[in-house]
């Protein structure tokens, strides 16, 4: 009894896929599951996924009238053999050669009718020659998660094989202040708690606060140390006694 053969969109489904390594280039991801099969691994449960994919045109060259007809002369050539094997097919008993070089003439006039039509009608806006291609920038390998410890196992012990981490943790996220945590009430200091020093007044002998001590070997001030926000001024001295120029009798 045959088997039914599965859909196509069924065959790139995977249980529960998981990442077992991370290749720069198709080369690489080929070489490791290249490694495996020779380890006798079950490569039926293996997919290469390319992600980050770029399109990428490589420039050829200057377009110019020159081109443009090598390019409709090329074109007309593979048109004119066409036309030959269907003409061949519906006169069998004619003249291969020449058909063929009639087929040829007439490929080759409309190959470069089209090809300067084309040119003409860019108005010098595409004045270049390219091919573009889409590339995948990595190329990641996937593992059913029956066989993807397995699999990461076999490809530790590939010699200059690197396997990828799954499932990097990514760095942690900077929150911003208070955020999950409780917030003080209005009118006290923000972040830590921090309440600036109470400005009490500075001990007989002591220096008030920000004011450095005197060098070793000087004495105290009697008075203990002066406050650099007032103002000095002189003792006040009680009112003498005026002397009168005459003598009491």
């Amino acid at each position: 009894m045959s088997q039914p053969i599965p859909r196509l969109t069924s065959l790139f489904k995977l249980e529960y896929p998981q990442s077992v390594g991370v290749f720069g280039s198709y080369d690489e991801a080929q070489q490791v599951v290249d490694f495996l099969a020779d380890a006798r691994f079950p490569v039926e449960n293996l997919c290469i996924v390319g992600t980050e994919l770029r399109s990428i045109e490589r420039v050829l060259g200057r377009r110019s009238w020159a081109t443009v007809i090598g390019s409709g002369v090329q074109s007309g050539i593979s048109t004119g053999l066409m036309i030959t094997v269907v003409m061949w097919l519906f006169s069998p008993n004619a003249n291969i050669l020449l058909l063929a070089l009639y087929a040829l003439v007439v490929g080759i006039v409309i190959g470069i009718v089209f090809a300067a039509l084309s040119y003409w009608m860019s108005q010098g806006r595409r004045d270049f020659r390219s091919v573009s291609q889409t590339m995948a920038t990595k190329y990641e390998l996937l593992a059913e998660h029956k066989v993807a410890g397995q699999a990461r196992e076999l490809i530790g012990t590939m010699p200059g094989a690197r396997a990828a981490q799954f499932n990097p943790v990514p760095p942690p996220t900077p929150q911003p202040q208070g955020y999950g945590s409780p917030q003080p009430p209005l009118g006290y200091p923000q972040g830590g708690y921090s309440y600036p020093p109470a400005a009490y007044p500075a001990a007989p002998g002591y220096p008030p606060a920000g004011q450095p001590y005197p060098p070793a070997g000087q004495p105290y001030p009697p008075s203990g140390f002066a406050n650099p926000g007032a103002s000095e001024q002189p003792p006040a001295t009680p009112d003498e006694p005026k002397q009168d120029g005459s003598a009491g009798a």
